[in-house]
Formats: C-alpha cells, structure tokens, sequence
C-alpha cells in the first residue's frame, strides 16, 4: 500500500467524548456494541492512542493532518481528497466544523436538537439523524471521501429507555431519567448508585451509536475493498473514574485523552492487529493523507504526525518513546511502560504543591494505584519533563529518557 497516484476511497468517523476504556475493542466486557467488534476484526486497534491536548479543534485538526487549529482544521484533510478526484463530502452536527469544510466539500450539517426527553425510536434520536444523512450521503455513490463527525454524545443522551434499561440487573435502581448529560464532581459523599447509573444511561448511548456505525458501513459499496475506514475518538468523558461524572475539568488521565481508533486498510491488510505503541491524532491523519495521496509530512518536529501506513504494509513502524498531554488541568507524559500525570504549575509558589502521580502500563489500565513513592526516579524524570512541556514544548518531546523511563523497572 504505497503512495499511488490513484487515491484510496476513505470512510471517516471521528465521535467526540467517546472513552476507550468503555469500548469492547478496549476490554470492556459489559456494553454491547457488535459492529465495532466486528469492524475491529477488519483492521488495527490502536491500544494507546493518546492525545497531546484536550481540545477537540486541535484533534481534528491533527487527524487532517494539521497540528494546530491554525491548519485550517478539517479544511486541510478536505482540500487533499477533493485535489485527488475524491469528492469529498462532511456529515456532522457541529456547525463550527461544518462552517471550516464550505467550499472544499458537500457539507451537511445536521445541527443538535436540544432535548430534555427520550426518543420513542432510535432514528428520531441525534445519533440516528446525523448517521441516516451519512448512510444516504454513502450509498448514493457520489463521494468517495465521505467525513461524519458527531459531537452529540457529549451534549445529549436520548437513546429511547429500553438501551439504558438493557443494562439493568435485577436488583439495580431505575437509571437517572432524561436526556440530560451530567456534569458534576465525584467524592465520597456522591451515591454510587447515581455513578453506576449513569454509566448504564451511557452505555445505552453507545449501543445506540454502535448500530447507526453498522447502518452506515451497510451503506458502503458492495465492492469496497479499495476503500479505508477509519473510526476514531476526538476526546474522552469523565464517567466517575477520576473525580468527574460528566464533560468538565479533569487532570489528564485516560479517561480523557486516551482515545479508540480502528483502521481498516484496503483489502484487509493487517486485519485483526492490535498495535500497542504510542500513537497520536497527528499520525492517524499524516496516514489518511498519505493514503489519499499526499507526501508524508517532512517535518522532524515530534510533535507532528508519521504516516502509519509502512505498520499496514510490514508492521515496520518505529513507536513513539512519549507523548506528552498539556491541559488547563495538568500535564501527562506517557512512555511506553509509565502514564504520569502532575498538576499544572502552581500560581501560588508559596503553596504546597500537589505530587505528581505514576502508574504503570499497561497493567494500571484504569490508573487506580499511584506508584510514584516505589519509583522515586522515574517520578522524579517525567515530573521534569512534565514541568519542561509549560515552558519548551520542543525540549520535552526529544530529550533523552533514561532507561527505566523508557522500559520500567
């Protein structure tokens, strides 16, 4: 699968505040979502896909191939397939999205409908009007570069009762009612009813998700072997992990900034892999540009993406040794055996600051046992490297890692 002048047909989802650690690809057992399950036996799944922010502009700007808002955003990714015959087309239900793709695609805008109460059916809720525009946009045949972005999950959850209500035992409590995302902290005092609860209203979301994916990969040609699908995650959710039952601040953990990604190269290359390396938005949309014809990105700059596509040819590519997360809330540096996480820089130097935390991959998945007094140097070095990210973004992302950061203890 080596650059071409003939492009490569590319399916795009990317869903905002749509957690891994949720995701069966990604381990979990109890939500029911068998159209990603099967489409992950079609491609790669990406274990730690990690975003460098919080932000979902500079996400999307990344996956089209940009590295900051800046880029032009999803203008870019556009632009590239529309110069390589591919008519591309954007379907989302974010007006500032769609407002960055006019001129360079067909945009489709499906705009939110605000709603305190349950769909009676699952095609009048958000999810089944942005996906049914998507499929009819596929199935038409027009576009061969077709985009759907949802940003709904996170701002609306109106899946008809029965989803939230298929994840109940018998002895749990009815879930929380309405169409209402929760936002509020998580301590001692909340009721774990409440937190469990709305994972199941969650849950029941994701499932709702998961069959509109399957109406719009229906929708795909008969003979779509030649085309790329890749489904992706824009940003993460707070769902009582870490503190946050809902979309708003929290310290960068993976609930946040570890994202899913399942690529599907044409005609099965590398089908039902699973690749457990450091990856970024940035490199998945250095691949989709290179597979619609573009030259990968010349830069040496890290924090820019690599084309992926020398991993679908022969597994070759070299994995990122960190990726390095800044946020309002702190700062994460990931390497391949360690995720620690340190508060942002303290205003009041006088203060007693707040220690960083270390947990170990991928054993610590949920990041539940901080380790950072049993491996005082590794604390000590990616604390650093933490505080140098606030203030030379290019020196934390090359300096040298020593051995036991960048292979454990």
């Amino acid at each position: 699968m080596t650059t071409t002048a003939a492009a490569t047909p590319v399916l795009l989802v990317t869903v905002d505040r749509l957690p891994a650690w949720l995701l069966p690809p990604w381990g979990c057992t109890w939500v029911s979502m068998p159209a990603l399950t099967r489409l992950a036996a079609r491609g790669i799944v990406f274990d730690r896909l990690l975003a460098p922010n919080d932000s979902p502009a500079e996400t999307l700007a990344a996956l089209a191939g940009g590295s900051t808002p800046q880029d032009r955003g999803p203008r870019m990714l556009l632009e590239a397939g529309s110069a390589a015959g591919l008519a591309p087309a954007l379907i989302t239900d974010d007006a500032a999205v769609a407002a960055q793709a006019i001129g360079q695609a067909t945009v489709i805008d499906v705009p939110i409908q605000p709603t305190t109460t349950l769909a009676s059916d699952g095609s009048d809720t958000n999810l089944g009007r942005l996906f049914a525009a998507a499929a009819g946009c596929l199935a038409a045949g027009r576009h061969r570069f077709v985009w759907c972005h949802v940003t709904s999950l996170g701002e609306v959850w109106d899946a008809p009762g029965e989803y939230r209500e298929a994840y109940l035992d018998p002895d749990d409590p009815p879930p929380p009612g309405g169409a209402t995302v929760p936002d509020r902290r998580v301590d001692a005092a909340t009721d774990p009813d409440l937190v469990v609860g709305m994972r199941h209203v969650f849950a029941g979301q994701l499932t709702l998700l998961d069959e509109c994916l399957g109406q719009l990969l229906e929708a795909m040609p008969a003979a779509a072997d030649d085309w790329a699908v890749l489904v992706a995650g824009v940003r993460g959710l707070g769902l009582g992990l870490h503190d946050r039952l809902g979309p708003g601040p929290m310290a960068p953990f993976s609930e946040i900034i570890q994202l899913p990604a399942v690529l599907v190269a044409p005609e099965g290359r590398m089908a039902a892999q699973r690749y457990g390396g450091l990856v970024t938005p940035a490199d998945l949309g250095a691949t989709l540009g290179e597979l619609i014809g573009q030259p990968p990105p010349a830069s040496d700059d890290p924090r820019r993406g690599r084309s992926l596509v020398s991993l679908v040819n022969d597994w070759s590519w070299t994995s990122r040794d960190r990726v390095i997360s800044t946020t309002e809330t702190g700062v994460a540096v990931a390497t391949p055996p360690w995720l620690l996480i340190a508060p942002p820089p303290a205003i009041d130097h006088s203060a007693p600051g707040i220690p960083p935390r270390l947990f170990a991959k991928p054993d610590d998945f949920f990041e539940q046992s901080d380790v950072a007094d049993r491996c005082p140097p590794v604390t000590d070095e990616l604390a650093a490297l933490a505080a140098l990210a606030t203030r030379d973004p290019q020196a934390a992302w090359t300096q040298p890692l020593s051995a036991a950061a960048l292979r454990g203890v």
